[in-house]
């Protein structure tokens, strides 16, 4: 196929990708995003931009997704506020959103973008099915999804990224992701790789199966909602993602711990799913500040 065909599905593709995680219009809120003039809370050697321009995070977000879950305050918000099951997507490109603004933006979007959602999680409030009161703004629930997140996007870098983080950088990756959760209003953060491991491992008595998490890992794992074609690069990424949960979080959500299979199919099958798709996205720089 001459390279001009290639290029030309290649473009195809990217467009396809990036209008699926980022929407309408992400081309020009991508420009808006990283050339918008004014101070960054990132500088351009931060190693968060270098892990969350990472095609990596698409497998990273699934697993701190099905992660989270296990919490069952975290869950009833999700579960009764969210309307992910009738626009998954849209909550995908929410995210997305997000992850660009406040890793890339200038001050001033970031800011706002972080004033918005506090907003959202004010009125995030309610009862769990287990009679326990819940607001997404509790300072206990923030911390859990944080470092869910933190450990998921930095286990998946690690795993399939561009280039796997030396200790200290991945130590610094977790204190600059605790810049933008503290002004969510979430304390205690941890600071490095060590202080990240101990607090979920802390976390671990709170944490069981619900109903809700059940059908949210079954949706996501087993029946996204997408075109029949698309389904086989989803299942790459949802095998690879579910791979790298700890063997405790399995059960509780009945997935399966294959060691043999992830270590011969699910493993590669992510390493070449992130490939391709840092090839899609980005060619020329992979995995630089282009795959969210």
């Amino acid at each position: 196929m001459p390279y001009s065909d290639i290029e030309s599905v290649r473009a195809a593709l990217s467009a396809r990708i990036r209008d699926r995680i980022g929407g309408p219009g992400i081309d020009e809120k991508r420009e808006e995003y990283f050339n918008a003039p004014g101070e960054r809370w990132f500088g351009p050697d931060a190693v968060i931009r270098r892990v969350h321009g990472d095609t990596s995070m698409f497998i990273g977000g699934l697993r701190a997704l099905l992660l989270q879950s296990l919490h069952p305050l975290a869950m009833a918000g999700v579960d009764k506020h969210s309307d992910f099951r009738n626009d998954p997507w849209g909550r995908l490109q929410r995210t997305a959103d997000f992850i660009a603004v406040t890793t890339f933006g200038p001050d001033e979007m970031a800011t706002a973008m972080i004033n918005r959602v506090k907003a959202v999680h004010a009125t995030v409030v309610g009862t769990a099915d287990d009679g326990r009161a819940y607001a997404a703004s509790d300072p206990n629930l923030l911390r859990w999804v944080h470092v869910a997140e933190v450990d998921s996007f930095l286990r998946s870098f690690q795993t399939y990224g561009a280039g796997p983080l030396t200790p200290q950088e991945a130590d610094q990756y977790v204190s600059e992701m605790g810049m933008i959760s503290e002004r969510l209003g979430a304390t205690g953060l941890p600071q490095s790789v060590a202080e990240l491991d101990a607090q979920i491992e802390a976390f671990r008595p709170e944490l069981y199966s619900t109903p809700a998490a059940r059908s949210v890992a079954r949706y996501l794992v087993l029946t996204p909602p997408l075109p029949v074609a698309q389904r086989p690069i989803y299942g790459v990424i949802a095998s690879a993602s579910v791979a790298l949960l700890p063997k405790w979080a399995r059960m509780p959500l009945r997935l399966p711990y294959l060691p043999f299979t992830e270590k011969m199919l699910f493993k590669p099958g992510g390493v070449a799913i992130t490939k391709a798709l840092r090839w899609i996205v980005e060619p020329d720089q992979p995995g630089r500040e282009k795959s969210v």
